[in-house]
């Protein structure tokens, strides 16, 4: 029986006219690709154009990069790109990295504008529709930090511990790969609460009256993400070193407002779900 699992995928699927194709940006497209398939379809229901979904696309799209790459050269890279601004979309030799919480404020301030300028819906409509896209995205993606041998927890003894390769650049040009510890793959715990995520909310709204009552399935979204975040970030590998004298490290720290907030969502939108089973009941 396997004591732990060796990583070796290469992070590069192919090279073409001296360009690197990854997997990373792979599952990045296939993320977005499956969630406009599932909004796609959510606003045929809703009665919605197919021309606002095309306009949600390129919102959401815009809004998740910019806001992810803002949000990594913010929140744990500060010191270096408050001194070289042109590099946060500028970078020397490639994106260095992107930030889920970041990707989060980005999405929501695009739609914000995509409900003001074309939904001509509320905010929390948009945004408890937009969410059940969202959730399989960020499977796609967490998978994508799988290939990249990133973001991964703790050594552990447990048999499907991983061992990532340490040096993936230098491998990715030749070395000889240094593996680390059997660790705990956090990218697939963090894939199965998206996935978990997703089919939650995919059955609540074709199968409850949950989408009539704004904010519930934003609140649902928010609680089952970013608290479940919050309590991985236990056994998982700070992203940076300012990070290590912390007692909430700043994935935590960013989590909290979210799943705090979903809590009010629900509670909130659930009183009126509650109060209007209970006049429905005494017809």
């Amino acid at each position: 029986m396997l004591s732990y699992i060796t990583w070796t995928v290469d992070p590069a699927i192919f090279h073409l006219f001296g360009l690197e194709v990854r997997w990373y940006g792979l599952m990045w497209a296939l993320g977005f690709f499956l969630g406009y398939m599932v909004e796609s379809r959510i606003y045929k229901k809703e009665g919605l154009p197919p021309e606002a979904m095309d306009s949600l696309f390129i919102y959401m799209a815009i809004g998740t990069l910019v806001g992810a790459r803002i949000g990594h050269c913010l929140f744990y890279d500060f010191e270096y790109y408050s001194s070289h601004i042109l590099e946060i979309f500028i970078p020397k030799g490639g994106f260095s990295g992107l930030s889920s919480h970041g990707g989060a404020f980005g999405i929501l301030f695009s739609l914000w504008l995509f409900h003001k300028r074309v939904a001509k819906k509320s905010y929390v409509w948009v945004l408890d529709r937009v969410v059940i896209a969202v959730a399989i995205c960020g499977a796609c993606i967490r998978m994508g930090n799988l290939f990249n041998h990133e973001i991964y927890g703790y050594p552990t003894d447990l048999p499907w511990g991983f061992r990532f390769v340490d040096n993936v650049h230098a491998w990715m040009n030749g070395a000889e790969p240094i593996f680390t510890q059997p660790s705990h793959p956090t990218q697939l715990y963090e894939v199965a609460y998206c996935l978990v995520t997703f089919s939650v909310l995919l059955y609540l709204y074709w199968k409850t009256d949950a989408r009539k009552y704004d904010g519930f399935l934003f609140g649902v979204f928010l609680i089952f993400v970013f608290l479940t975040r919050f309590v991985l970030e236990f056994i998982k590998n700070n992203q940076e070193s300012f990070e290590d004298s912390m007692i909430l490290n700043m994935g935590q720290l960013l989590s909290l407002p979210f799943f705090i907030y979903g809590f009010y969502c629900i509670y909130t939108s659930g009183k009126k779900w509650r109060a209007d089973l209970t006049a429905s009941s005494n017809k």
